[in-house]
């Protein structure tokens, strides 16, 4: 269990105490963490020989008067409380000139660690909230309002106990009760009209600007119960100025929307507590805490018999009667229909097992451990149990695995020897060593149950098998498009696999090919995996895992998948584990920093302040940018400092490579999330409605790029990253609205107009090699041989930069005339994002850009509980 005081998810740095350090009475031991107030150490006082946590104020923040006030406030504010439910404060003193705060050590989590993995379970979040609203309760009887509760402030404690954090912004106002003495000196003013907490959590009156009281922490209060139940945030929006205005004018989604399991009483109480008018919240958090607590299931028939809450007026009894009475129907009627109804499967609880933050993807098990393809090439391995995660010698160039064999001894990897075709060679590999047995080219694989068999598909959309040894391959069916991640059944009569987005399904003798869910909203990716005993079917969808009970459909009644995650951490392919009791996954959460490479240092620094954004595109004059913000895939137009930016596109649209027109008042982009596949719109820079380019062409369109002139546009028919070797590239003329097929193209991708309208730079289908079209002359010649993704043209159009990803990456910089190569810089553990898993771009001056990867990935054990 990890020891943490104040904040989790903080940033490590340098150890400006190395243990063993003295501030007075304290042994410093080690640092837990560091954020914008200051570091924090696990210590020991050795005067009353019990562990603590030392908060620091560095030196430099020291000199702000402002910071100081909140530290010295946040230190007398707490220290004023003696409550179970606030974070213990023991002593504030001075350390060579820098301040420091000695409090109680915690051990456990935030609350926002908590809801990271998924919502609170109801009667868990009753818990929470009774101990978070009496904890307010006793800093309200001070006069003490928090003004930035959230679930970064809230800390959940090994022992399930609630600590309320950080009360560097709280105010002091006319305490409820006033003993002489027992108030702690407060001098922290806010000016009028000053905005201070945090957008999503902040009140109505705060966002104003207006007088503020224990209210106001009670409005905090309801939003945070919100987000324990729904694991989502009742006021979220792109900005904190929607975000703000939200809070203003609008009320959060219905409860019962998201979790209809939820309590009516518990439903209304957080209602009330979200009221915009703090005349109509709770007005005491003592008759909050109470409400909640007589909700609770333990609690429920003692409610009618307790004496009335002095605080609590009769009306509000009589409610509170009412609705347990309702909830009480409610939640038998509920029992009866899930109990005929259900799934009978949840999720229990969560563990992770690994701590990397750039753990890769779990592809099997053998029970004991989990197999992964780290990164983008390479095999890793972990114990079931958790631990350190090990590499794997595999002898096959840049492997990438696919299965594992039912009994856990052998690997299906493919490797990426040359480049990243649409096919690839894939060997049956013995995991403790030996001979590996090569057994066909497709795009991915699995084993039959019995191990006997493998089922691969092809890019040409061709379902294959072929036995283990390599002998017996033959085609069993045509699919109809591309298949992902192909899983058997466990009796080995089905196969099901991803294509276009939905679920397929077909028998492994080649017959009855259907789609698995009809009518199905979501992009279901990697196929998806049964349980061993086949009772139910585990798939990912939009990054969250569902489950569908086979049993029942098997009784010839189709049965609705259920949901079983929910919340911000994007999840894997969940594979089932041995036992059934387990699904094993990675989990994501997804953020990145715009970086660019200073031409003079050589380093990279944080480009538009480090926006979380790809695609990143320049008008001809400069002046402005367009780029797509990651991960939520939304295009904007903006200056180019990022300022007076315009929202371009709304999901479900999810646009990528967007082009400024030479004229500067279109944008032209791919939409890779249609249902007919990828597609190129227009859309006004100022913003507007998009259309499509091509309106009556029925094949795919992908990396559109325009000529010098803006009267036409080039763009290839392949798949995004290419893949497709019957791919040519096309060219649309404006005036004429008339496609024409550029000569010599076939097999090429990725078109690139150079800005002076004189070439056109592709791709070969396998990214090996860089061609280069002359328009004057019609002829096509390779200055570059190597692997190459991502290219650019200079702006003078003499150089093309591009990336080459597998061995050594790197960026290098090609001259179109005669091929004269440059690396311009080394990208060895560099990690890349991207709304298309990476992306690479350049700014005027010839300057690479990156989406630097900045979220944090690892494995988690989902424990399943069937009812």
């Amino acid at each position: 269990m990890r020891k943490l005081a104040f904040r989790v998810g903080i940033i490590r740095i340098a150890m400006a105490l190395p243990p063993g350090s003295r501030l007075d009475n304290y042994e410093v031991l080690g640092l837990l963490g560091a954020g914008g107030m200051g570091e924090v150490y696990h210590a020991r006082d050795s005067a009353l020989r019990r562990e603590v946590a030392i908060k620091i104020l560095p030196p430099f923040v020291s000199q702000n008067p402002e910071r100081v006030q909140r530290f010295e406030l946040e230190a007398r504010a707490a220290a004023a409380l003696n409550h179970p439910n606030i974070l213990a404060v023991y002593q504030l003193g001075s350390f060579q000139g820098s301040l420091y705060l000695v409090t109680e050590l915690l051990e456990g989590e935030t609350l926002r660690g908590q809801l990271k993995l998924a919502p609170v379970f109801p009667r868990k979040a009753i818990d929470y909230a009774v101990q978070i609203a009496q904890g307010l309760s006793a800093a309200h009887e001070k006069g003490i309002v928090h003004r930035d509760l959230k679930p970064e402030n809230l800390f959940v404690t090994k022992d399930g106990r609630i600590k309320i954090l950080d009360f560097g912004l709280a105010k002091l106002i006319q305490p409820r009760t006033a003993p002489d003495g027992d108030l702690p000196t407060l001098t922290h003013q806010t000016s009028p009209g000053l905005i201070v907490g945090t957008a999503g959590y902040m009140s109505p009156e705060q966002i104003r600007g207006n007088g503020v009281d224990h209210r106001t922490d009670i409005f905090a209060f309801g939003v945070v119960l919100y987000e324990m139940l729904c694991g989502v945030r009742a006021f979220h929006r792109d900005t904190d100025v929607e975000t703000m205005t939200a809070i203003l004018n609008e009320d959060p989604p219905a409860i019962s929307q998201v979790l209809p399991t939820a309590p009516p009483g518990l439903q209304r109480v957080v209602h009330r507590c979200l009221e915009k008018n703090p005349e109509q919240r709770f007005q005491s958090a003592s008759d909050l805490a109470f409400a909640i607590e007589a909700l609770s299931g333990s609690n429920a028939t003692p409610v009618a018999l307790a004496a009335p809450h002095p605080h609590l007026s009769q009306k509000w009894m009589r409610w509170l009667l009412i609705s347990a009475t309702i909830s009480a129907i409610v939640a038998v009627t509920f029992y009866l229909v899930v109990k005929r109804n259900s799934a009978l499967l949840r999720i229990s609880g969560y563990t992770q097992i690994t701590h990397s933050g750039n753990a890769g993807e779990v592809y099997g098990t053998d029970g004991v451990r989990l197999y992964l393809s780290q990164n983008r090439y390479g095999i890793t391995e972990v114990a079931v149990a958790g631990g350190d995660i090990s590499p794997l010698k595999i002898d096959l160039p840049n492997p990438f695995l696919a299965d594992v064999s039912p009994d856990g001894s052998k690997f299906l990897v493919f490797s990426l020897n040359s480049g990243t075709g649409p096919s690839q060679p894939f060997w049956s590999l013995n995991i403790l060593g030996g001979a590996h047995q090569y057994l066909a080219a497709g795009v991915d694989a699995s084993w039959s149950p019995d191990g006997n068999l493998v089922a691969y598909t092809t890019p040409d959309g061709y379902l294959f098998l072929i036995k283990s040894d390599g002998t017996g391959g033959h085609k069993l069916a045509s699919i109809g498009g591309r298949g992902y991640g192909p899983s058997w059944s466990p009796d080995g009569k089905a196969i099901r696999f991803s294509k276009s987005g939905g679920l397929w399904e077909i028998s492994s003798s080649g017959a009855d090919l259907h789609p698995l869910l009809p009518g199905w909203k979501g992009y279901v990716c990697c196929g998806g995996h049964w349980t061993s005993d086949g009772h139910f079917f585990y798939f990912n969808s939009d990054g969250q895992i569902f489950t569908r009970d086979e049993r029942r459909s098997l009784s010839g009644k189709q049965t609705a998948p259920v949901k079983l995650t929910t919340g911000p951490i994007e999840w894997g392919n969940p594979i089932a584990g041995k036992d059934g009791t387990k699904i094993f996954v990675q989990g994501s959460i997804r953020h990145g920093e715009l970086i660019r490479l200073d031409p003079h240092t050589k380093q990279f620094q944080t480009y538009l302040g480090g926006l979380s954004a790809d695609s990143v595109a320049f008008s001809k004059d400069g002046q402005s940018i367009a780029y797509v913000s990651y991960p939520d895939c939304i295009l904007w137009s903006a200056r180019r400092d990022g300022s007076d930016r315009v929202q371009l596109s709304s999901p479900p649209t999810c646009p990528l490579q967007p082009a400024w027109s030479p004229d500067g008042s279109q944008i032209l982009f791919v939409n890779s999330s249609g249902e007919d596949g990828p597609k190129a719109f227009l859309v006004p820079s100022h913003g507007g409605s998009s259309q499509r380019l091509v309106p009556n062409d029925k094949g795919l369109e992908t990396d559109p790029s325009w000529s010098a002139d803006g009267t036409k546009i080039v763009f290839s028919n392949s798949r995004l990253g290419g893949k497709d070797p019957n791919s040519v590239l096309k060219i649309f003329d404006l005036k004429s609205d008339q496609v024409s097929t550029l000569p010599g193209s076939t097999g090429l991708f990725a078109p690139r107009w150079s800005p002076d309208g004189r070439s056109i730079a592709a791709i070969h289908m396998d990214s090996m090699g860089l061609n280069v079209f002359d328009v004057k002359t019609q002829r096509w010649s390779n200055p570059y041989k190597g692997l190459i993704g991502y290219q650019s043209w200079s702006a003078d159009s003499k150089n093309v930069y591009f990336l080459n990803f597998l061995e050594n990456p790197a960026v290098l910089r090609v001259r179109a005339a005669d091929g004269a190569t440059e690396r311009v810089v080394d990208l060895k553990d560099f990690r890349y994002a991207g709304n298309d898993g990476g992306w690479m771009g350049i700014d005027p001056t010839g300057a690479p850009l990156f989406l630097r990867d900045l979220g944090t990935s690892d494995i988690y054990s989902l424990n399943l509980e069937r009812k």
